[in-house]
């Protein structure tokens, strides 16, 4: 797969079956549908588990960014804002194969869920182990 924001190389990371592809260029990630789901869960979010279709339906957000292309379908995202403490614009697939955080993103959201997480439980020993990967500093 080629990066939906600088065309670079893709890797894939995994940890515990979820799989994450990962821009080594420009540090974008992108979260397939079910992929996005099974962090989530595993997680514990309050909720249940965020699904690309309910980032779908959040509103569009209208800026000046260039719009991506979902690596899989080739058409163009929709960019939304997700977090509680600070908005996160992220691009999602309206056909719903994924998300995209350019690169920092990932953290910014990490950065808002490992303050509400001990790093002694499951959901911050999962935090922290996606912060070493996409370079979160606590």
């Amino acid at each position: 797969m080629d990066c939906p924001a600088c065309k670079g190389v893709v890797v894939v990371v995994e940890y515990q079956r979820i799989e994450l592809d990962y821009c080594t260029k420009c540090y974008g990630v992108w979260f397939d549908a079910g992929e996005l789901a099974l962090l989530t869960e595993r997680l514990g979010l309050e909720g249940g588990s965020l699904t690309v279709s309910e980032i779908v339906a959040l509103p569009e957000k209208r800026v000046a960014e260039k719009a991506r292309r979902c690596p899989i379908c080739r058409k163009k995202m929709k960019k939304v804002t997700i977090g509680s403490a600070s908005e996160v614009l992220i691009d999602v697939c309206t056909r719903g194969h994924g998300v995209w955080f350019d690169g920092g993103e990932v953290g910014q959201v990490l950065g808002q869920l490992k303050d509400k997480h001990a790093a002694a439980d499951k959901q911050g020993r999962v935090i922290d182990f996606l912060g070493e990967v996409f370079h979160v500093r606590g």
